[in-house]
Formats: structure tokens, sequence, C-alpha cells
């Protein structure tokens, strides 16, 4: 698991009401990371924030922890689907 990754577990699980259901999937595309996170229908709105500000938050962070450890990363944040 990468730094970049465990950053938007950690911090993603802190905002959620229901952490079990928070999934954090990592791929590589184009040279640079893609962080999916993925979080319940009822926690979406407290991810993004009031006018997407702690969306945009996590983002600054994730850029600068993949700076730090000398990759280019996103992060893009989805809901999950219901089973």
């Amino acid at each position: 698991m990468s730094q970049v990754r465990d950053v938007v577990d950690v911090i993603a699980r802190a905002l959620s009401d229901e952490p079990h259901e928070v999934k954090v999937v990592e791929t590589e595309q184009h040279g640079s990371i893609l962080v999916e996170l993925f979080v319940s229908p009822v926690d979406l709105g407290r991810v993004i924030g009031r006018q997407g500000r702690t969306a945009a938050a996590l983002r600054t962070l994730v850029a600068a922890t993949a700076e730090r450890t000398g990759v280019r990363a996103t992060l893009e944040i989805r809901e999950t689907l219901p089973a």
C-alpha cells in the first residue's frame, strides 16, 4: 500500500459515519497514480463537503503526499453501489 492510499484511507474513515463502507483503490495510469475513493451514499456529502471544500482539501493532501514520494497522483471520489 502506498503512502498516498494510506492518507486517503485514514482521512476518509475518520470523516465517515460508516467507515466499514470506505474502500480505496489505487491504479497506475499513464505514469501517474489514480486513487479512487468509494464511500457509502450516506457519507458522500460529508466527504465532498460544502462547496467541495473537503474534497479539495483531500486532493491537496493527495498531491502533496504524492510529490513527497516522487509520483503524480489524482483523487476521484465515487459512490459505492448498493449490493
